[in-house]
């Protein structure tokens, strides 16, 4: 039910091998914490449960977590910094590798706090071209979470459906980004290529494909009673706990909080477009399944408005900023959603050519704040289905 063998060692042993300085320190004060008698478990850094070098040290009592410590800065590659050092157009590709599942919400979030602060007017058929590929993408993130999830709790069918219908959306994502994964077709103004006739007819065709496939996981997968009796009642997340660490995205929205940014903090055309804030009411692991499987229907009719509503005219602005641009002086702030939660970033310009600050917020990194506190007591087959619920991205987490 793992994925994978599980690593039980002594953590005084690390100093005795290569290892980074943070984990030799956060191995050693764990070990001193553990009670006598007490097993520590080392999840990670390299075990397929934790989607990434994501470490966790676990006590455990038999079978039952007495406490678990997450621990950072293996995969840390000084994003904000590499933000500070590079000019705004250098540093567009860096955000596709903040989070390679949504890129193009980190797309959006800086190049929105940029033209933000420099008052860019983006046409609105590049809002809509942004708002169509935003939702594709989320679309593409929330099934692959999917098919990895039911992976780590031993069902191995479901990845492989996910990766057909996001091969489909790659198909045209690619169209307009001319990429697969690290997509960044966002321009300060607009975008960098329209889409043709062939991209929206595939995705007319794609969105009642994906309609009909969820139909089908819905009796293969969500209503089958193994799954169920992993999930239910297992790892409940109230808002009161999103709240202490700074939760949003799926893991609010299944405590019931209708939280989304693209409600409460409107931007780009979204305003325009009617859709649903899927919630609750229930909280454990498999109400934060329901819910993303939701937002995949509800971005399906985001996309699906999108293009019946999508006017003629210009993708990027008249006289868009090039290669030499600077910022002007001063500070702005976006947010956007992601499909882990709220997505931004604050900006802070000199007038030199490099922003002078640049701090990111992300949300898997709030998100996983809380394991600790929702893994305590639980069993450790149940600890791994609360650490998938939360949809990590290791590279996001760490920047």
């Amino acid at each position: 039910m793992l994925g994978g063998p599980i690593n039980f060692v002594n953590p005084l042993s690390v100093l005795e091998s290569p290892g980074t300085l943070t984990g030799d320190f956060y191995a050693l004060n764990f070990e001193k914490k553990a009670k006598s008698g007490r097993v520590i478990l080392n999840l990670g850094p390299q075990h397929p449960s934790t989607h990434g070098v994501l470490r966790v040290l676990c006590e455990l009592d038999g079978e039952y977590v007495d406490r678990a410590e997450p621990v950072l800065g293996y995969l840390h590659r000084m994003h904000e910094k590499m933000g500070e050092v590079k000019t705004p157009w250098q540093y567009i590709p860096n955000l596709g590798r903040v989070d390679y599942l949504h890129p193009l919400a980190w797309n959006w979030a800086y190049v929105g706090a940029a033209e933000r602060l420099a008052g860019l007017e983006v046409p609105e058929r590049a809002e809509y071209l942004r708002v169509i590929g935003c939702e594709l993408n989320r679309i593409a993130s929330h099934l692959l979470w999917w098919g990895a999830f039911v992976m780590d709790l031993g069902g191995f069918t479901p990845i492989l459906y996910a990766f057909e219908e996001r091969e489909k959306i790659n198909d045209i994502l690619q169209i307009i980004t001319g990429s697969r994964l690290t997509m960044a077709n966002f321009r300060f103004g607009g975008v960098c290529a329209d889409g043709d006739e062939r991209f929206f007819r595939l995705i007319r065709e794609f969105i009642p494909y994906l309609r009909e496939r969820l139909k089908m996981y819905q009796g293969l997968v969500t209503d089958n009673i193994i799954l169920r009796r992993r999930l239910e009642g297992i790892g409940p997340i109230d808002v009161d706990m999103c709240q202490r660490y700074g939760a949003t995205g799926p893991i609010l929205r299944a405590a019931g909080l209708p939280r989304d940014t693209r409600r409460d903090y409107p931007y780009s055309v979204y305003p325009k477009l009617e859709f649903p804030i899927p919630t609750g009411p229930i909280n454990d692991c498999f109400g934060r399944y329901l819910v993303r499987l939701r937002e995949i229907e509800t971005s399906l009719a985001i996309v699906e408005q999108a293009i019946n509503q999508i006017p003629d005219g210009p993708v990027i602005m008249d006289k868009a900023p090039k290669a030499t641009w600077k910022l002007p002086a001063g500070e702005s702030y976006w947010a956007v959603e992601g499909a882990r939660g709220q997505i931004a970033v604050h900006l802070l310009s000199d007038g030199g050519k490099n922003p002078y600050r640049l701090k990111l917020r992300a949300p898997g990194f709030s998100n996983l704040s809380l394991f600790a506190e929702a893994a305590q007591g639980t069993l450790l087959a149940d600890a791994i289905a609360i650490l998938g619920s939360l949809d990590l991205v290791i590279p996001e987490v760490d920047r």
